[in-house]
C-alpha cells in the first residue's frame, strides 16, 4: 500500500502580515491587527493533512468548524474575534473533505494536533470519534495555562498526550515516532507555541516536513523570517533555523507551511521507487 498524503484546505484566515511575517514596529503588537488597515491584512489557508499510512489513517489538525460559518464572534470568542477572521466555503470543513473521501471520522486512527491555536482545532469536535487523539503533553499543559487559546473547542473531547522522547531529529532532537518504525516523525519544534510540533514523513523520494507554524510560507526560512506571534522567541529562532538547514537535505523532498498562499490542494502518493507523483 502506498503512502498517500492528502493536502486540504479547510478554510482560510484573516491575518495582519505581521503575525505571518515578524515586522519592526512602533506598534506593541501588530500581530494583532489592532488599529492596523486592510493594506496589512491578508487572506491565507488553513490546511490540514490526510496520511494515509499502511499501519493506518493520520489526520494532521482539523481547520474551522462549520460554526464559523454561522456565528464566528461566538465560536471564537470576543478576544480572537478581534484579532482574526475566518472563513470556511462549502465543502472545506473537515469532516465534508473526509465524507467526500469515503470514509469516516471513527476510522481515523490518529488525529494529531500539532499545536491547539484555534485555527488547528476548531474543527477538533467534527472527528471526536476518531480513535486516537493526540498532541503533546507540553502543548497540553501550555493550553490549560495560558493565554490564547480556546478551550471550549476542545472541551468533552478525549484528547491523549505523549511525552517527548529522544528521535533522530529537531531542533531539539525530541519527538515521537508514531508508529514507532520511523516513517512518521512528530517533531518537537517550539517556538510559536510552547509544545508545537511538525510532522515528518518518510516517503520513497525522501522526507516530506509538514512545518505547522514555524514559518508561514516557504520564504520564512529561505529568508529566515519569524512568524510574529512567539512565546519564546529563542525557541522560534532555533525551529525556523532548522526547518531551513532540513530543507537543503539531500533527502527532503519538500517542506510545506500551514499558512502557505502558494501550496495548493492535491495529493502526494508513492508510485514506485522512482518517487512521488501528484
Amino acid at each position: 500500500m502506498d503512502t498517500k498524503i492528502h493536502i486540504w484546505h479547510t478554510g482560510s484566515v484573516y491575518i495582519d502580515k505581521s503575525l505571518a511575517f515578524n515586522e519592526k514596529s512602533w506598534h506593541p503588537v501588530p500581530y494583532t491587527g489592532w488599529f492596523r488597515g486592510k493594506s496589512k491584512k491578508i487572506w491565507v489557508p488553513v490546511s490540514t493533512y490526510l496520511i494515509e499510512h499502511p499501519k493506518g489513517k493520520v489526520l494532521i489538525d482539523t481547520g474551522w468548524h462549520e460554526d464559523i460559518r454561522v456565528n464566528q464572534k461566538k465560536h471564537l470568542g470576543r478576544f480572537t474575534y478581534s484579532m482574526f477572521r475566518g472563513k470556511l466555503p462549502k465543502g472545506q470543513s473537515i469532516k465534508e473533505k473526509i465524507d467526500a473521501l469515503g470514509i469516516e471520522t471513527k476510522d481515523l486512527d490518529y488525529v494529531v494536533l500539532t499545536h491547539l491555536h484555534s485555527d488547528h482545532v476548531s474543527g477538533l469536535k467534527h472527528v471526536s470519534n476518531a480513535k486516537n487523539i493526540l498532541t503533546s503533553e507540553l502543548e497540553w499543559q501550555a493550553a490549560q495555562k495560558d493565554l490564547g487559546y480556546i478551550k471550549t473547542m476542545w472541551k468533552d473531547v478525549p484528547i491523549n498526550t505523549f511525552h517527548l522522547n529522544t528521535i533522530p531529529f529537531g531542533p531539539y532532537k525530541k519527538g515521537y515516532d508514531l508508529f514507532g518504525d520511523e516513517t512518521i516523525y512528530l517533531v518537537f519544534t517550539p517556538g510559536h507555541s510552547k509544545g508545537q510540533m511538525s510532522i515528518l514523513v518518510s516517503t520513497t523520494k525522501g522526507w516530506i516536513l509538514l512545518a505547522s507554524d514555524v514559518g508561514y510560507a516557504a520564504r520564512s526560512w529561505k529568508e529566515y523570517i519569524l512568524p510574529g506571534l512567539m512565546v519564546d522567541k529563542q525557541a522560534a529562532q532555533k525551529s525556523l533555523k532548522w526547518v531551513q538547514e532540513f530543507s537543503r537535505r539531500k533527502d527532503c523532498y519538500r517542506v510545506i507551511a500551514n499558512h502557505d498562499p502558494s501550496i495548493r490542494e492535491e495529493i502526494l502518493h508513492n508510485i514506485n521507487k522512482g518517487g512521488l507523483k501528484v
